[in-house]
Order: structure tokens, then C-alpha cells, then sequence
């Protein structure tokens, strides 16, 4: 399909959501909000993207909700609105169920709402000039799911002095990666996209059926304890035994060539990454 405020693009193995309303910090509208959630979906059915790569258009990476269209038309938001209050977002890969590896690679300004897209991410570029802040409470708002999905990945105080600092102070990206909240600075800040692109390429070199499953097993992790989180990842681990890549991996190995895995088909119900039943 077309979209208004997204970029879809595919380079190889690898798949680009580009947030596309730079005159706007690339804040999400309506629109914006309702096109992530097809976009996501169009990527993750896409058996040639093996990797998604999301960054911003221009000098912001994205700056979370239009403040303007909330308080111009509040009405074009009372969709998300609702979903806020039901804790069904759907902005994220993590939200939206996509068990691809997703890479965010952040320019610019990362602000508020974006930090869902930090947060929800499995690995974080930041270009050498991104900056990160959380200015909700600056502006009269609560800040709950961002600070609290980065929460489970970096050192506690650093999100909660965000988060009540607000818009009066912001984290470099030299900071960000002392924090643990981004792994690799990238300077020039214009090589960003091809650095990106690289790492999204030797991800994509492995198994994709492996890579799914491991990211369920991590990401469940985090929201269990530690001997309900290890039978989890044992049932995932359990998963691919007799898959075609466990054979093809120690062949392709030995034979000294690339491996030629197997693409994901759609999940089974009642295995490791079907949706639950209604």
C-alpha cells in the first residue's frame, strides 16, 4: 500500500520503516499511528526482509505524539486514546507481534513517545549528534510506557532523572551508550544508514526460525522470573529441534558455504509465537 507518513523500503535481506514527516519532527498523527500498524505487518508477511531497520527522515528520529493535532483536533486521536487506556499499542515490532529482529538506528532527536522505538527495539544505533529526552511532564503529561519498557534494559535512576528532568535536559548519544541504552555511536552521523545496514546484513546471515525463537525466549525473560523465564526459553529452544535449519547449519558449515535456511511461515496455534486464542 501507500503511505503518507512512512517510507517503506527493502534493501536485500533488510527491511526500512523511515519515519516520513520531517517538517514535523516526524511526530505521530492519526494517520501515522494507524499506517505503522499495516506497516509493521507488511514487513513481517515479507519472507524476503529478514531484518527491519527503523530511523527518521531529516534531523529528528521521531518526537512521539503531534501535540499540535492533540490540541487542535483531540477527536482524531480518540483511537489511540483508547488503546493508551487498554494497553493496546500498536506503534512498536513488539507491540505489533513482528518476531524479526528489528534495529533502531536513531538521528537526531529521539523524544518522548520515540522512546517507545528505543525501547522495543533488540539492538540501537545512535548517529554521534542523536540526543534523548522525555519532556511529558513538561508538558502536563504522565510518562509511563517508554520509561517503563527502558526501565527493564538500562540502570533505573538514568530513566526516572529523564523522565522528571523533562525537556530541560537531554542525554547525549555518547551518554545513551555508556547507559547501555544504545550500542554502537556512529560518527560521521551521516553514515548512520549504512552502518545500519551492515549490521541488519549479518544478522540477516542467520536463521531466521533460530532468530525468532530467541527473541521470544529473551524478550519473555523480561517479563518473568527467572525459573518461569528459563522453562519458557527451554519450550523455545525445544522448538526448532528437527528443524531444516539445524541440519543445514552444521552442513553448510562443513561444506565451507552460505546456509540456505528455511523462510518463516505463518505460526501454528498452540507453538511458540501463535497469538493466543480469543
Amino acid at each position: 500500500m501507500a503511505y503518507e507518513t512512512l517510507e517503506l523500503a527493502r534493501r536485500g535481506p533488510v527491511g526500512w520503516l523511515v519515519f516520513n514527516r520531517p517538517e514535523a519532527g516526524n511526530a505521530m498523527d492519526a494517520r501515522m499511528l494507524d499506517e505503522l500498524e499495516q506497516a509493521w505487518g507488511e514487513l513481517d508477511a515479507d519472507p524476503a526482509v529478514r531484518v527491519i531497520v527503523t530511523t527518521g527522515a531529516g534531523r529528528s528520529f521521531q518526537t512521539g505524539l503531534d501535540v499540535v493535532q492533540l490540541a487542535r483536533q483531540p477527536e482524531a486521536l480518540r483511537k489511540q486514546s483508547g488503546r493508551t487506556k487498554r494497553a493496546e499499542l500498536c506503534m512498536t515490532a513488539w507491540h505489533c507481534g513482528v518476531w524479526k529482529p528489528v534495529i533502531a538506528a536513531v538521528n537526531g532527536v529521539c523524544a518522548g513517545g520515540g522512546l517507545h522505538f528505543v525501547a522495543d527495539a533488540d539492538v540501537v544505533l545512535a548517529a554521534s549528534d542523536a540526543q534523548f529526552l522525555d519532556p511529558h511532564v513538561s508538558v502536563g503529561q504522565v510518562t509511563a510506557y517508554e520509561a517503563i519498557g527502558l526501565a527493564r534494559k538500562i540502570p533505573f535512576e538514568a530513566v526516572m532523572r529523564m523522565a522528571l528532568v523533562g525537556r530541560h535536559e537531554r542525554v547525549s548519544a555518547e551518554r545513551a551508550h555508556a547507559l547501555g541504552m544504545v550500542s554502537q555511536v556512529v560518527d560521521p552521523p551521516e553514515r548512520l544508514r549504512d552502518e545500519a545496514q551492515a549490521l541488519a546484513e549479518k544478522i540477516a546471515q542467520n536463521s531466521p526460525a533460530a532468530m525468532a525463537a530467541t527473541k521470544r525466549a529473551l524478550w519473555g525473560a523480561l517479563e518473568a522470573g527467572l525459573t518461569e523465564a528459563c522453562k519458557a526459553g527451554a519450550k523455545e529452544l525445544v522448538s526448532m529441534w528437527g528443524h531444516p535449519d539445524q541440519e543445514e547449519g552444521p552442513r553448510a558449515f562443513a561444506e565451507k558455504r552460505a546456509p540456505e535456511w528455511q523462510p518463516i511461515g505463518p505460526p501454528v496455534p498452540g507453538e511458540p509465537g501463535a497469538p493466543a486464542s480469543p
